[in-house]
């Protein structure tokens, strides 16, 4: 009798523990690290072995934890869209450029505030943290955030990591060529076993900052805008193509041309010699189609004019009492002589006879001087701007602004023979501008179509006629050899393969967006706990500012700079690397030479 209301008890207790287990299971389930990683390990912000991973840029900064597949937060450093933390130049003069130091500074440390503050909302004084840091990143920048983080936020330790070989062990490869093309300058950095070779470092200025000030002087040249209306029944009345006039230059702010950038415009395929030349049979000499890859002035160049000309043209349209109305915004104003605009009106004819894109209205804030009329004005982006707008990354020709295909093979040029079919098969594109729809594709066929064999030029009959004929110079010419061989890891559409190495690598890396590839190897290479140097905070405080005891600040002693401790790839020796390769052992047995012990 005792022994039957046993049996329920044992019974409730066993399903307390079931259901006790059921719990456990599922808390450890949902304490994952990420959906990127089914692991049962606890969450970054519970434990403080993960370390923070700060990717700084120019223009956007990205920020996580380590063993994370994606950041936490992405936000712009300066505040604004547009604009950038630092630029490529420094005042000359000592006063203005402390001044910019200054304003630097604080910029840097409100921006890595926000870091441990308000993205992270971690504790500064136990986390370590890894710099995915910019090949070319000036000293004086890299001691000044690392300053800011022992001194100011007083972390315990600061590794620095190249982003490049980053970007390529996130791709999960040791070697390959790496182009970071981001918002100053596009960088090329081969990487063997895991060796960056910085002596072959190529770089060029267009990037995305000259890409946005390319669509702004396009925009005021052919672009359309469409004031608000003074009232509802001008809205009704009066037709738009009677409203409309040249671009502001107040309309287009860096908020507008950023969104422009970035939702608007994508890259189109490059054009045949048979396109270009239809589109050069014309009788009007407007319609005279020039090549953009024309030495006498290519559309870098057109950018740099269009924006010495903005200055120009806003002094007399302040002057004046309004804008010129016109119906379309492709007719030039006679009365106001633009530099380039011929050829650059003949650029536009070209474009538009072989784009298909359709034009865009976008709704912008009107001036300030059109404040009175109801609702918001349009801007009306053409097609043609959308799609050929990126065409001043291809362009090339010029000895210190190389496009992004030259780079490429000029940093091909420049390693040893032995390694050039195997970085060729093996390019990696990362950075926020190869986000450009159809970006990777247009890259591809630039390479090959730069390393081609150029067309003949034409027959002139020669005094000669026993002399030999020579082939004319090509720039890439000991190249052509790769043609083939040519390889994007991270091509969305790679083309037919026409070796076995580029079917072998092309579009095989992971699905990361080119921007995210480098803090996604510093998030991988701080889970593995592989990061760069690494500066402890005690060692800076050692070779730091020793007081002087006059109470106005310290002294800094020459032989314990802490940015010494700083590592700087111009003057230290390469890295180690990958080991090698094993060998295969020989069938043949060579005997130990005898040893003799030394001091015997």
């Amino acid at each position: 009798m005792s022994s039957t209301p046993a049996t329920p008890r044992r019974q409730g207790s066993h399903d307390q523990e079931s259901t006790s287990q059921a719990t456990r299971a599922s808390s450890s389930h949902t304490l994952q690290a990420s959906p990127h990683y089914q692991t049962t390990r606890r969450h970054s912000l519970y434990g403080t072995e993960d370390r923070i991973i700060i990717d700084p840029g120019s223009h956007i900064w990205k920020v996580g934890f380590s063993g994370e597949g994606k950041p936490r937060d992405a936000f712009f450093a300066a505040g604004q869209c547009g604009m950038s933390l630092w630029t490529l130049s420094r005042s000359m003069k000592p006063a203005e450029g402390e001044e910019e130091e200054r304003m630097l500074e604080a910029r840097l440390q409100t921006s890595l505030r926000r870091v441990f503050h308000h993205s992270l909302m971690t504790d500064p004084k136990s986390r370590k943290v890894i710099l995915v840091e910019h090949p070319l990143l000036p000293m004086y920048l890299k001691e000044m955030i690392a300053r800011l983080l022992f001194e100011n936020l007083q972390v315990p330790s600061v590794s620095f990591a190249s982003s490049h070989l980053l970007a390529l062990l996130a791709a999960g490869r040791l070697t390959g060529l790496v182009l970071d093309c981001g918002h100053l300058e596009s960088t090329v950095l081969p990487i063997y076993s895991s060796r960056p070779l910085f002596p072959q470092l190529q770089t060029t200025p267009l990037a995305g900052m000259r890409l946005s000030s390319h669509i702004r002087a396009l925009l005021l040249l052919f672009g359309t805008y469409l004031p608000p209306p003074t009232s509802l029944s001008a809205a009704a009345n009066i037709p738009a193509a009677t409203r409309s006039m040249r671009v502001p230059e107040e309309v287009l702010t860096d908020a507008v041309i950023e969104e422009v950038k970035t939702r608007c415009c994508f890259v189109g395929d490059a054009l045949d010699a048979e396109s270009r030349a239809l589109s050069s049979s014309g009788d009007d000499p407007m319609d005279v189609d020039l090549p953009p890859s024309d030495p006498a002035m290519s559309e870098s160049e057109f950018s740099r004019v269009s924006a010495d000309f903005e200055s120009n043209v806003s002094s007399q349209q302040a002057a004046s009492s309004g804008f010129s109305v016109v119906s379309h915004s492709q007719v030039p104003n006679p009365d106001q002589p633009r530099p380039g605009e011929s050829h650059l009106q003949a650029l536009a004819t070209m474009y538009k006879r072989h784009s298909t894109a359709t034009d865009l209205h976008m709704r912008v804030d009107p001036p300030a001087s059109q404040q009175t009329g109801t609702g918001r004005g349009t801007l009306i982006i053409p097609g043609w701007i959308r799609e050929r707008a990126a065409e001043v990354l291809f362009e090339g020709g010029d000895v210190d602004e190389s496009s992004v295909a030259e780079v490429i093979l000029d940093s091909l040029l420049k390693v040893p023979i032995d390694l050039r079919k195997t970085l060729a098969s093996s390019i990696l594109v990362v950075g926020g501008t190869p986000m450009l729809p159809g970006f990777i594709p247009r890259l591809q066929a630039e390479l090959v179509r730069a390393v081609s064999t150029p067309s003949p030029p034409a027959s002139h009959p020669s005094s000669h006629p026993g002399q030999p004929k020579y082939e004319p110079y090509h720039r890439y010419a000991s190249l052509r050899a790769l043609a083939s061989h040519f390889a994007i890891l991270n091509n969305p559409s790679p083309p037919a393969p026409a070796s076995v190495s580029s079917s072998a690598n092309a579009g095989k890396a992971p699905a990361f967006t080119p921007a995210m590839m480098a803090w996604i190897g510093g998030s991988l290479a701080g889970a593995l706990k592989t990061g760069g140097p690494e500066i402890l905070r005690e060692k800076w405080d050692e070779a730091g500012v020793q007081d002087d005891g006059d109470g106005l600040g310290g002294v800094l002693d020459p032989g314990r700079s802490p940015t010494l401790l700083l590592p700087d790839w111009t003057r230290i020796p390469l890295p180690v690397g990958a080991p090698p390769a094993p060998r295969a052992l020989s069938h043949v047995s060579v005997p130990n030479p005898p040893q003799t012990e030394v001091g015997a």
